[in-house]
């Protein structure tokens, strides 16, 4: 009567194998590695290059615990985090310009496991430790930044329309145009209306010399500020991506504020730096008109004195002031790759940076149209705009160019990955930042660990005490349900967090319930008279049911945390999803298969060990 057929047990057998190996990969912990990869994709650590960073550790007198070779990186394992620092510098003084040396932490499963695919879960922040950002977008400067840019259009469009103009400026978030004659003004009035539908422009006033004023429509700026939003969210993937960070989140939080959590990052000052930076390259024409002479010290009149009309001031980065025009030639967006390197005459650093067909043709014209003259190449940071450099076009060039007046290579290495990553949209200032160390996480770990352990074991004494050996029974099930949640979380490599680590345990409660309902179903079948045979099989049976419809219920609960949850409601959300579905399979497939194995054998049952009662039935029939 109480006999699984035989595929039923294969395909438990199977599901306790795989989870057992895709399971262990969690108990072999994480050693420290330095990582070598390249800057771009084009960039492989080939054999010989390893070949020489694994001579330089050495001789540095560094002992090296293994390594390994893979996608065209290189990963150097390390005993403990003091010899991985300590490598991490012997190994940044030797790779050449274009590679990333960065800091991380590798799991240390064995090789015949990987082979299988199997990997352990990841850790949140939480619990590996690492750095969490909470950046805010100024928007006010990305609206800014759209005038700029249609300020600059209008300009391009009106020249090219032979359109004259007598003043075209701007006014906080209005554009003012200004014509002498008025069938100037209604040729740029009926232009900008139908090439610039973004635009919103309108006379000021009566008469024909009334100026123009043009607004950017109130729909648009708010689009263009979303997109400012996800273009910086897309520019932070990149950076992240450029420090060698598995698993970072990276996520919008309400309409102007980005959260960025590194877990596991070593280095939390790169990375704040990295973050935290806005740089951005704006090459634009020096103002020669306004200069003293030829040299250096052109502008040295400047000094302590506001930029003439017209033209912006910035300094070099020691002190030297430049005078620059208000038109941007380029700016980063249209820079596609950006690497440090040194100038072969005189072994200073440099960048040497490629721009996309547009920028191309644009550095292409205004060199060709301005020869002899000086053009600045300048760093723009949050509050911060250093001229680079300023040299003399000497010749016509496009799509590459070197930047130099870099002050030493590290420096060189940051701004190209700033560069490269692209331009931020808007700018964006850190207004909270948490460290969490490795020894904390460790600690979360622990208590999250013992939390689960207490929990199981009481739950196991509780239940083995009330049930006897049907408790047992319970407990096996629910060990393997454990079994099952964890091969799953590390099947699909979901990130474990603290509050995933509250899920399990809430799940070992909720799984050992389903238990309580099968055995109680079984005593009232008993206490009614029936056979215990006919008792085991129809307690199942009828508590089915009820353990289906009472975890669907909870299961609804639990998708509406994770579609609308986020951070740690997501993570906790994702747990006890799964949990719900292996606490089914262990409570009612895995149990039964257990109980079956003890009496399902039997032909006749003459007691049942269920608890606090002996049920005999001393002719019971099979």
């Amino acid at each position: 009567m109480n006999k699984y057929p035989v595929w039923k047990y294969v395909l438990i057998v199977l599901a306790l194998v795989v989870s057992t190996i895709y399971a262990a990969p969690n108990l072999f912990g994480e050693v420290p590695v330095v990582q070598v990869s390249g800057a771009r994709a084009s960039n492989k650590v080939d054999a010989a290059m390893q070949s020489g960073l694994e001579q330089a550790v050495k001789a540095a007198g560094i002992a090296i615990a293994g390594v390994e070779s893979a996608d065209g990186q290189a990963t150097f394992r390390f005993a403990d985090t003091d010899t991985q620092i300590k490598a991490r510098d012997a190994l940044a003084a030797k790779v050449p310009p274009g590679y990333v040396v960065a800091l991380n932490l590798q799991s240390n499963t064995p090789k015949w496991l990987q082979a299988l695919g199997a990997k352990p879960m990841y850790l949140g922040l939480d619990l590996r430790g690492g750095v969490h950002f909470l950046l805010q977008v100024d928007m006010k400067a990305a609206a800014n930044k759209s005038v700029e840019r249609y300020l600059g259009d209008i300009r391009s469009l009106l020249r090219d329309k032979k359109i004259y103009y007598s003043g075209l400026v701007r006014e906080g978030d209005r554009i003012i145009l200004r014509f002498r004659e008025a069938d100037q003004r209604a040729a740029a009035l009926a232009l900008v209306g139908k090439e610039m539908p973004d635009l919103l422009i309108r006379g000021d006033g009566e008469g024909p010399e009334a100026p123009l004023v043009a607004t950017i429509k109130a729909e648009v700026v708010k689009k263009e500020q979303e997109l400012a939003l996800q273009q910086n969210i897309q520019t932070l993937r990149n950076r992240v991506n450029e420090l060698g960070v598995a698993e970072p989140i990276i996520q919008q939080q309400g309409a102007d504020r980005i959260v960025v959590q590194l877990a596991g990052v070593q280095d939390p000052g790169r990375a704040k730096d990295i973050l935290g930076r806005t740089a951005t390259l704006e090459v634009r024409l020096v103002s020669e008109e306004h200069a003293a002479g030829p040299g250096k010290d052109a502008f040295f009149s400047y000094k302590d004195q506001p930029a003439p009309f017209g033209t912006d001031k910035f300094l070099e980065a020691d002190g030297t002031p430049v005078v620059v025009k208000k038109a941007v030639v380029i700016t980063g967006d249209r820079i596609k790759d950006a690497q440090p390197g040194f100038d072969s005459r005189d072994g200073r650093p440099i960048i040497s940076v490629r721009t996309d067909d547009t920028g191309g043709r644009i550095m292409r014209q205004t060199t060709r149209d301005n020869l002899k003259k000086r053009m600045a190449m300048m760093l723009v940071e949050r509050n911060s705009t250093v001229v680079l450099l300023w040299p003399v076009i000497q010749e016509e060039f496009g799509n590459n160019f070197q930047i130099s007046g870099i002050g030493d290579s590290q420096e060189a290495r940051n701004i190209a990955l700033l560069l490269r990553a692209g331009a931020l949209a808007a700018p964006m200032d850190i207004i909270e930042e948490r460290t969490v160390g490795p020894s904390l996480g460790a600690e979360n770990i622990e208590k999250g660990f013992n939390s689960v352990k207490y929990g199981f074991i009481a739950i196991g004494v509780f239940m083995i005490i009330y049930y006897a050996l049907f408790g047992v029974v319970s407990v096996l099930a629910l060990a393997a349900n454990l079994l099952f949640l964890v091969a799953l979380l590390s099947m699909l490599q979901a990130t474990l967090t603290l509050p995933g680590i509250a899920a399990i345990a809430l799940t070992l409660g909720m799984a050992i319930d389903a238990n309580v309902l099968i055995n109680e179903r079984i005593r009232e079948e008993l206490r009614s008279g029936m056979s215990p045979q006919m008792a085991i099989q129809t307690g199942y049976e009828r508590a089915f049911d009820t353990i289906f419809d009472s975890n669907i219920t909870t299961l609804i609960a639990g998708l509406a945390l994770l579609a609308f949850g986020s951070g740690p409601v997501r993570g906790f959300a994702v747990v006890h999803c799964l949990g719900i579905i292996t606490s089914i399979f262990s409570a009612v497939m895995v149990s039964r298969g257990i109980v079956n194995l003890i009496y399902g054998g039997k032909k006749k049952v003459a007691k049942v060990s269920i608890g606090n009662t002996d049920w005999h039935k001393k002719d019971a029939p099979a």
